[in-house]
């Protein structure tokens, strides 16, 4: 593990244990909470298009990991010592610079293999995509629409997301992936993913990110996560390593979720989500995972 870290030289359980403890605690009681009051589906709404659902997503569900991170620091006397939070520019301007374009080229590359997959889905002309523009009655010629979207997730958003973002790369890059260091390298990185991954499974199973029509449901969706989580966890992660601090995981984090719809655009018909065209699809994680074996070659 990269000495920027500042890792411990021992695995340290009880800090571990504490910071699992309450990220998780908060987070799937928030998933408790939106499940129990309509899911994700039948939120109740709490201003004209904002459900109960939408507000605590991004903040009470993405912030127990940074929760966590302050619960194990407080409850085990760790200090602040290592907090990562720190943003260090100096001669890691390339570090940003991947964080905020990588996810944009791997998720272009990822839906062009599910399209080349699946061929009879591509719609170069986003019929679909207008129609629902013109069912929404919003006057906005829909090309222009499109191009505010992507311009936006290749300039502004990943900075916007990454606000929210920083409450899950808090927790898993800067305070667990360094106290799994002494696992070894690969090791950390690869469960750090698969942690992460598990963390998303109860809003997974009210249909996030896949819906409900895939076959296995929810099972089957919650493996598939796995993949995209340990290739996006193993670039999110490097991104912490070379920069030593949160900063470079939040942005890079923020430009997944800004650019992670792209390829919905240009969809005709109903997409098997399993495999993609979004990066949480097997086939569009691909890309990831191959880039996820690169940096861990070492």
């Amino acid at each position: 593990m990269n000495d920027r870290l500042r890792a411990p030289a021992a695995l340290q359980r009880r800090r571990i244990a504490v910071f699992l403890l309450v990220a998780f605690g908060v987070s799937w009681a928030t998933a408790l909470v939106i499940w129990v009051t309509g899911a994700l589906t039948d939120s109740p709404e709490l201003a004209e298009g904002i459900t109960l659902a939408t507000v605590l997503l991004p903040t009470a569900y993405m912030f127990g990991p940074a929760l966590g991170n302050v619960a194990a620091r407080l409850a085990t006397g760790e200090g602040w010592e290592r907090h990562r939070l720190s943003p260090d520019f100096d001669g890691t301007v390339w570090t940003y610079a991947a964080a905020w374009v990588a996810p944009a080229v791997l998720t272009v590359v990822g839906g062009a293999l599910y399209f080349a997959a699946f061929p009879g889905q591509f719609d170069p002309t986003m019929a679909a995509f207008r129609a629902q523009v013109a069912s929404m009655g919003v006057g906005i010629d829909p090309w222009l629409l499109a191009a505010i979207q992507i311009l936006s997730a290749l300039t502004i958003a990943p900075i916007i997301n990454g606000l929210f973002a920083f409450g899950e790369e808090f927790g898993w890059r800067a305070y667990l992936l360094p106290k799994l260091a002494p696992l070894g390298r690969r090791r950390a990185i690869v469960l750090t993913g698969v942690v992460w991954g598990i963390w998303h499974w109860p809003i997974l199973a009210m249909g996030y990110n896949y819906g409900f029509a895939y076959p296995g449901f929810p099972w089957t969706g919650m493996l598939a996560f796995l993949a995209f989580t340990v290739g996006a966890g193993t670039f999110l992660a490097v991104l912490t390593e070379r920069e030593g601090s949160v900063w470079p995981a939040s942005v890079g984090h923020g430009a997944i979720n800004a650019i992670a719809g792209v390829a919905v655009l240009f969809v005709a018909g109903q997409p098997n989500s399993l495999l993609g065209p979004t990066p949480v699809g097997l086939l569009a994680a691909l890309p990831w995972l191959v880039v996820a074996a690169w940096l861990l070659r070492e």
